[in-house]
């Protein structure tokens, strides 16, 4: 029996030393994939700047290139193509003004360069004796980035995907769903500011809150009905793309957690606790329209879990009811002009009108 256990656990530990080695292979073959792109985008650039007649120089260029590279490296590099290179180099070099961009012959992007990671380790590498920006993501992630027209939401989006691992999918599903622009809309210019060059921070509780928040994954029409119970357990069976929705530094603790006052018993629908701020998060579901009841109650709970569950290091416990509609007012008023615990937000079961984000957006910032 012993021996067919260490057999397993030999089989089990070369299974995943093997796994995290194609991985790396993986990424490695991404990155080298894309710093040649890069490369290939900057060599063209140069090459067009030195033609008298640039734009006309700049497509006879860009056929003639695209016809020797298939013959001789197959497919993958049509006209199209080696002008998303072009771009990308011209939207990714930091030696490129923002003047120049605008005033080059191909005006799909128009916008200013994505600033560098703030690492320095990450931020340039040396290929054929020139530095060179490294990038972490894949070619599929860049080229989805590369059409988000925004610089600002661009350079959120780079570093989300890289700080959380993001894929393809997750990045698409998270532009989709307006995640920039529902942060932003909770914040200042200078937030906004903040989201461009370092991400999302969580470093207070309004940083953790987001307004609306996106259920599309459970798969509960808009129009369908439903109980708080079937909303729950719709959460439960997703939680992997709950804890994205919800953010950084989420942990699940429990569904219906009891509390006992005075030998009665409440059960708020889901506990959470959230590694980066230190501190429990209870969340109420609500079907309807939120009441001054519901967030009284959220209140309890709140202060149950600060004075009986609380420890003495860790930071006092954050409430958001999710409710399908509320007053903004009434919020206001039901809770203390200084609040920092208890937040109201809506969701959605359905992906949003992106460009109702985007209006909403500039009309705050007019």
């Amino acid at each position: 029996m012993s021996k067919e256990i260490n057999k397993n656990n030999l089989y089990a530990g070369i299974a995943e030393l093997l796994q995290v080695a194609r991985q790396a292979v993986v990424r490695s073959v991404n990155q080298t994939m894309v710093h040649t792109y890069y490369e290939i985008g900057r060599m063209i650039v140069e090459d067009e700047q030195q033609g008298k007649e640039r734009a006309e120089y700049g497509k006879q260029v860009l056929k003639e290139l695209s016809k020797k590279l298939t013959m001789d490296f197959g497919k993958g590099f049509s006209e199209d193509n080696l002008g998303r290179m072009k771009n990308f180099y011209l939207l990714y070099s930091p030696a490129i003004s923002a003047t120049a961009l605008r005033k080059s012959e191909n005006n799909e992007i128009s916008s200013t360069p994505l600033m560098n990671l703030e690492k320095p380790e990450i931020n340039s590498i040396v290929i054929s004796g020139k530095p060179s920006r490294i990038f972490v993501l894949s070619w599929s992630h860049y080229l989805k980035l590369m059409r988000i027209e925004n610089p600002n939401e661009r350079s959120f989006y780079e570093i989300e995907c890289t700080a959380n691992n993001w894929s393809l999918k997750e990045l698409k599903r998270q532009f989709d769903s307006g995640l920039y622009e529902r942060l932003a809309l909770s914040r200042d210019k200078e937030g906004i500011k903040q989201l461009a060059e370092k991400g999302q921070l969580i470093e207070k509780p309004t940083d953790l809150f987001k307004d609306p928040y996106i259920l599309e994954f459970l798969n509960l029409p808009e129009q369908h009905q439903y109980s708080e119970s079937d909303l729950e357990a719709a959460i439960i069976d997703k939680l992997e793309h709950f804890l994205l929705e919800l953010g950084k530094g989420f942990t699940f603790v429990g569904r219906q957690v009891r509390m006992t006052i005075d030998e009665k018993h409440f059960k708020v629908d889901l506990v959470f606790f959230n590694r980066l701020l230190k501190c429990f998060v209870v969340i109420d579901l609500k079907i309807g329209e939120l009441t001054h009841q519901d967030i009284g109650q959220m209140q309890m709970y709140v202060n149950y879990h600060d004075r009986f569950v609380r420890l003495p290091d860790e930071t006092k416990t954050i409430g958001i009811i999710l409710c399908k509609d509320k007053s903004q007012t009434l919020v206001e008023i039901t809770l203390p002009e200084n609040n920092d615990q208890i937040f109201a937000g809506k969701y959605q079961t359905i992906l949003p009108n992106k460009e109702t984000f985007i209006h909403l957006l500039n009309d705050k910032e007019v």
